[in-house]
Formats: C-alpha cells, structure tokens, sequence
C-alpha cells in the first residue's frame, strides 16, 4: 500500500499562530476585555442602526452608507468572536514575589550591548503587542527567549537571523499591581 505523505509547509501566519503562547498580563487581559465589552456594547448598536437607517432608504445595491456599515459590521463581529475565544485560551501571570531578581513573563528589562546601545522593554504576550507600543516584545521572540530566568549583569546571546548578538542585563523590575 502506498502512503501519500503530505507536508506542511508553515507561512509566517501559520507560524506565528502556531507558537503564540496563551500567556497575557492582568493588563493586556484587562485591555482586551475593555475592547470586548467596547465592541459588543457600543460600537456595535451603533453600527447595526447605521445598517437599518441605511437599509430602510431603500435599493441596498446602491447604497454606500449600508454597504460600508454592514462590511463594519461583519469586522466588529469578526473581533468579537476572536476576543471571546482568545480571552477564554489565555492564562493571566500575576507577579509573584519569587520573579524578583531574574527575567521571567512580565518583566521589565534593560539591556545594553557592547557599543553602548541600551533598551528597556517588558516581556509580555503576543495578545499584547500592537499598535505603537514600541517597549514590549513578546515572550516568543528570541530576545526575550535569550533573557529567560537570567539575573542582573548576566550575559545572554540572542540568535536572530541577522547573526548572533551579545546583550547586558542592567536592570530587571517588575510591575507589582
């Protein structure tokens, strides 16, 4: 008997939704709750009176303010389902005591690397990481993969495609809210 063997090949969207960790921070959970509750409560009454106010005028073919807001519509939801399903995955990292003194989720780290370049980021979810936040990246990247259980002044070297590159921690805190 012959064995079809069919690989799959990972796209950058395959792989990214593949190792996408389900932890978040009381804050990134709170913020996607605040968007659900936004989305579900307000933005979406709003936008289904659009459609009927837009429908009730008559031909729907025509009709840009229907067909806008009915494609808004199906966006918000899109989100909504999303954020349901995800805010039920996800596991919530409070801060614990025992984190003090070593990078772990949540963290706020400093690095800096041999030509002076210093950072400061915190390690969270990749739920939490959009928009123009600029100093949190996600427990999925190499940098924070490198920084994992590592102490103050301790070296660490972060494989990226670009090469391999040495960073020093200078700092680790963490939010105790």
């Amino acid at each position: 008997m012959n064995r079809l063997v069919v690989q799959q090949t990972l796209t950058s969207d395959t792989a990214q939704s593949w190792m996408k960790t389900n932890l978040i921070t009381r804050e990134g959970y709170n913020r996607l709750k605040e968007e659900l509750d936004f989305l579900w409560k307000e933005d979406r009454p709003e936008v289904t009176k659009k459609v009927a106010w837009a429908a009730s005028l008559g031909d729907r073919s025509e009709n840009a303010d229907y067909q806008y807001n009915k494609k808004r519509l199906r966006e918000i939801d899109r989100r909504v389902r999303y954020l349901r399903k995800r805010l039920e995955q996800v596991k919530v990292v409070d801060y614990a005591p025992q984190q003090e003194g070593k990078v772990f989720f949540g963290a706020w780290v400093e690095v800096e690397n041999e030509a002076g370049d210093v950072k400061r980021f915190r390690i969270v979810g990749p739920d939490e990481i959009y928009g123009g936040v600029k100093d949190y990246i996600s427990i999925d990247s190499p940098m924070a993969r490198a920084l994992l259980k590592k102490e103050v002044d301790d070296e660490c070297v972060v494989r990226t495609p670009e090469g391999e590159k040495e960073w020093f921690i200078n700092a680790i805190q963490y939010d105790q809210s």
